[in-house]
């Protein structure tokens, strides 16, 4: 289909820029930092405008990079809800008040390609339909916070930001707060209220036309849960990051691991009738 062939080259560029990323150092990790973050950000709302609808992908822009600003901007100035921490000088480009432009993108480029892998899963479940608003709200949350022990241990290895506070952190992840996990599940189910709610209402008001696949997406979060675990483990340098690569790789797989065990079963000898329509493959 043509209207998604802007979405995969964004997700190509922003698969390539995250392999060149492990291959240099200094500022212009930096530079590839941001252009992964940009990238994947701007897959993640071409690809919602094309298949839920501009008015559905604004709400996904508001509800997280605009959440996710303010709770950016509230947690520097106050240390609630994630603890306290400060970011590096100008290394991550552009900022609104202390925080850079990028990092509240980042929060739309970590939530959707989860949020679509979750719902993905749902919708091919045994689960009643009046459950699944209330389920996809708090895996997606639960995926977040898989996806932030990757992303914190990784930008606080590499001197992005740095945590003050003083609480403790996880085994292995001593420099993180253990509040910090609790921040973005709290920030995190916000966002999915609200694109849950909200979203819901739009997508309600739009035409049956069939959806555009979530191939594209689903691809990200597979890249990301997995790739993330591999570079962790065995590509970046950081003792932090061994552990990382481990709770990362569970929690994630709280969404992870179910959504390969379906994609098998759909893709096997022995196909699964679902009670809904299939509206994303």
């Amino acid at each position: 289909m043509r209207a998604v062939l802007p979405v995969w080259i964004l997700v190509g560029l922003a698969l390539t820029a995250q392999i060149a990323y492990v291959t240099v150092d200094g500022g212009s990790r930096d530079t590839f930092t941001i252009a992964v973050v940009a990238l994947s950000a701007a897959a993640a709302l071409v690809h919602a405008g094309v298949s839920r609808g501009p008015v559905w992908a604004f709400v996904l822009l508001a509800a997280t990079a605009g959440l996710g600003l303010v709770a950016e901007t509230v947690g520097t100035a106050t240390e609630l809800p994630f603890g306290g921490y400060f970011y590096t000088g100008d290394r991550l480009g552009w900022d609104i008040g202390g925080v850079p432009v990028v990092v509240p993108l980042a929060w739309m480029a970590g939530f959707y390609p989860i949020w679509c892998a979750v719902t993905y899963v749902l919708e091919r479940s045994r689960i009643p339909a009046t459950r699944l608003p209330i389920q996809r709200t708090v895996i997606t949350a639960t995926g977040m916070v898989g996806w932030d022990l990757y992303l914190d241990t990784q930008m606080v290895t590499d001197g992005q930001w740095t945590w003050t506070s003083g609480a403790s952190g996880l085994p292995g992840i001593p420099s993180i707060p253990f509040t910090n996990y609790l921040g973005w599940f709290g920030t995190a189910l916000l966002m999915a209220i609200v694109v849950e709610v909200i979203g819901r209402r739009v997508d309600a008001g739009r035409d049956t036309a069939p959806r555009v696949p979530d191939t594209a997406p689903l691809v990200l979060f597979l890249w990301t849960w997995l790739g993330s675990a591999f570079a962790h483990a065995l590509v970046l340098d950081g003792p932090e990051l061994r552990y990382s690569a481990v709770y990362g790789f569970c929690v994630m797989g709280i969404v992870g691991i179910p959504l390969l065990w379906t994609l098998i079963r759909r893709r096997g000898p022995r196909r699964v009738t679902t009670r809904r329509r299939d509206r994303s493959l």
